[in-house]
């Protein structure tokens, strides 16, 4: 069997920065443990499947040690492939996927990601690995949906976290964020995620479905800028619009190749 597979940064408008994603066009689905093997030989954040589905693709995205629900940076990728790459004609891609149906445009030079809205709730009662594993000594709260999220005062005490990855090992859920108003954006952010195989993310979309509800009622705005403030960086422009946020970014193409299984 061969697999044809193309490598994009997400969320860049240069190569080597932002968040590369594998995106592996199917005509049909195979295996699941193939597709988590694919995955785990890549080694990148997200390795994403899709298939042709009715009037658009079923998605489907794996890290290298599971299968997530949502997946922000590796659904902007594989629409990147789809208009840029495949010929895909219309301006409009519908992604169905664990978290429902995903509406992806082209909007001027981005690529506009339509997802949910998660809003976090503050949670007294958390794992003492969050706050332990993160290295804090404060903060100003912990929320959570999906993530844990916890609010820091500045970017720079974002920046200075130095998280201990065997105890954020230990937290049961996908991923801990550490976020706080941006010094040249509404907001900033890193995103841990060791027990999938990625310690620290580059550019998390997911996280923004918790990050923009979070910040726009803080704020008290719709339309908030941001940054994911890993090595490789990520500039993300954001709209909470009812019950779904708008995440646009731009993508570059790095490779196009084989997988022969």
């Amino acid at each position: 069997m061969k697999l044809t597979i193309y490598q994009v940064d997400a969320f860049a408008d240069k190569l080597f920065s932002g968040n590369p994603a594998a995106v592996i066009p199917l005509d049909a689905w195979i295996d699941d443990t193939l597709m988590q093997q694919v995955a785990e030989e890549n080694n990148l954040a997200e390795t994403v499947f899709f298939v042709p589905q009715h009037d658009g693709f079923h998605i489907r995205w794996f890290t290298p040690e599971l299968e997530i629900d949502l997946c922000g940076h590796a659904t902007l990728a594989a629409a990147f492939v789809l208009f840029e790459l495949m010929g895909y004609e219309k301006d409009t891609i519908i992604f169905y996927s664990q978290s429902g149906p995903l509406k992806v445009h082209r909007d001027g030079a981005y690529i506009a990601l339509d997802f949910p809205s998660w809003m976090p709730e503050r949670v007294m009662d958390y794992p003492e690995e969050v706050i332990k594993g993160l290295g804090l000594t404060d903060h100003l709260g912990v929320y959570k949906n999906r993530d844990y999220i916890v609010e820091l005062e500045t970017e720079k005490d974002v920046l200075s976290v130095k998280p201990d990855f065997s105890l954020l090992n230990r937290v049961d859920v996908i991923g801990v964020i550490v976020t706080a108003p941006g010094a040249n954006s509404d907001f900033v952010s890193r995103f841990f995620a060791p027990n999938c195989g990625v310690p620290e993310d580059p550019v998390t979309g997911s996280a923004h479905a918790q990050l923009i509800p979070f910040w726009s009622e803080k704020l008290n705005k719709t339309k908030l800028h941001a940054f994911q403030l890993s090595r490789r960086g990520g500039e993300l422009w954001c709209e909470q619009e009812g019950d779904r946020v708008i995440i646009k970014g731009k993508a570059v193409f790095y490779m196009k190749g084989e997988i022969t299984i």
